[in-house]
């Protein structure tokens, strides 16, 4: 493993504990902590209109969101996340600063993507849904030109700092936006990261909108490489797998959330068999209601015996590990700096304790980490070679600082409900309608 220069050799006692490589979470958006435990249980598009209009509006909640969805990733046995950015409409370069902060000081490697789009909410929709048209704050030629500037600024790949490209996905970004994310991408070397079919609704609008499958508009317009990772993909097809396994894109899966919005299950096994690059993500907090990376790995791992009745297909713990390291770290273009055990590679390692009660009885280590219930097993992480928890304590930030904020919650329950009635009326008028036609 390589290790920062500055720092002198340590030895390490591991008797009783497991060393394994750390995790990545492929995808969440670090403000929604605030909105933990705000939304009720609702479809994605019903979710949405609540979510956008109580969104936080003050950088100090973006310092902090960072910093818990970063002390949560560590004590969950993460190392590397993806954050699918939220920004502040006229703060959008004070957002991402307020997030660099956040990250740098809990001393996570985060790529932050942020979430940009030039299509109203309501292009989201399939015909039909006839809701308000509100203009894009930026155009597509000003979000490349702001992202363009937020990379010459921000992007810091030596201390653990990366900037990706974060269009919301094909629903609400017009073809000059998506193409110009790639483009932009190529030329920096960067990720590029995107919601992609997380809903029926979404499939059926690249049916309306294409006329084709969206992962097919999407390799139409160059967007999908080996540096592209796509959330969710619920709602695609062998033809779709096939497409996106040739390409060398990675697939996100988000099984908490995709539950919690009754959007679906991802048809991960035939992803794996099709030789798709998979990880695991969290996503945001707020269809979530958690930031644990062993939960969404645990689920994402026993949800999928039920879809194919061969158990030689079945996704092993051994294997989850493999899609949470290896798979994570190639899905946020890292797989050549982190994600396993081997010479060469940053020392961004996790160490569990095998003496605690939720890892007794001495049986399979592994089966126990990723199948059990393991609760406070974190003992310790090193990201980049530096110590980032120790006895199960992070090291370089105040945690009661960070609840304290917390319990100030600023958000109101009630808001964003005026929204949500409007979208919803529509929604059962036509989306649900569609669905039962099907």
């Amino acid at each position: 493993m390589t290790l920062p220069d500055d720092l002198d050799q340590q030895v390490i006692t591991g008797e009783d504990k497991l060393l394994l490589p750390g995790f990545v979470n492929g995808h969440t958006h670090s403000s929604q902590v605030w909105q933990r435990g705000l939304i009720p249980q609702l479809p994605l598009e019903l979710w949405l209109a609540n979510v956008f209009d109580s969104t936080p509006r003050q950088l100090e909640q973006f310092y902090w969101g960072a910093v818990s969805t970063a002390v949560d990733t560590l004590l969950s046995g993460g190392t590397c996340l993806m954050d699918h950015a939220y920004l502040i409409p006229g703060q959008e370069r004070e957002t991402v600063e307020a997030l660099v902060r956040g990250y740098r000081e809990v001393g996570i490697r985060a790529v932050i993507a942020p979430l940009i789009q030039d299509l109203p909410f309501a292009s989201g929709f399939p015909k039909g849904c006839l809701l308000p048209q509100s203009a894009s704050s930026r155009s597509a030629a000003e979000w490349l030109a702001l992202m363009e500037a937020l990379i010459d600024e921000f992007h810091a790949p030596d201390e653990g700092i990366y900037i990706g490209l974060g269009p919301t996905g094909f629903h609400r970004c017009s073809d000059e936006l998506l193409t110009g994310c790639a483009e932009l991408g190529d030329r920096h070397q960067l990720c590029y990261h995107t919601h992609l079919l997380e809903t029926r609704t979404q499939h059926r609008l690249a049916q309306e909108r294409y006329g084709i499958s969206a992962v097919q508009h999407l390799y139409n317009l160059g967007c999908l490489g080996p540096r592209t990772s796509l959330a969710h993909g619920v709602w695609i097809d062998e033809a779709d797998i096939s497409l996106l396994a040739s390409t060398g894109a990675t697939l996100v899966h988000n099984p908490v959330s995709n539950l919690r919005l009754g959007s679906g299950v991802a048809p991960i096994l035939k992803c794996l068999q099709a030789g798709l690059n998979v990880s695991f993500g969290c996503d945001g907090a707020a269809s979530n209601d958690a930031q644990n990376l062993l939960e969404a790995i645990k689920l994402g791992t026993i949800l999928h015996t039920v879809s194919d009745s061969d158990y030689e297909h079945w996704l092993t713990p051994e294997g989850a590990l493999h899609l949470a390291t290896v798979g994570g770290a190639k899905g946020v273009n890292l797989g050549d700096r982190t994600g396993s055990l081997t010479p060469g590679m940053d020392a961004d390692l996790v160490l569990y304790n095998l003496d605690h009660p939720s890892m007794l009885p001495r049986t399979n280590p592994l089966q126990l980490l990723v199948l059990g219930r393991p609760t406070q097993v974190v003992d310790a992480v090193w990201v980049q070679g530096r110590l980032r928890v120790a006895g199960g304590q992070v090291q370089t930030v105040d945690t009661h600082a960070l609840y304290r904020a917390l319990r100030q919650q600023p958000l109101n329950p009630e808001t964003g409900r005026s929204q949500h009635h409007s979208v919803e009326s529509h929604y059962r008028s036509v989306m649900l309608n569609a669905s039962a036609g099907e």
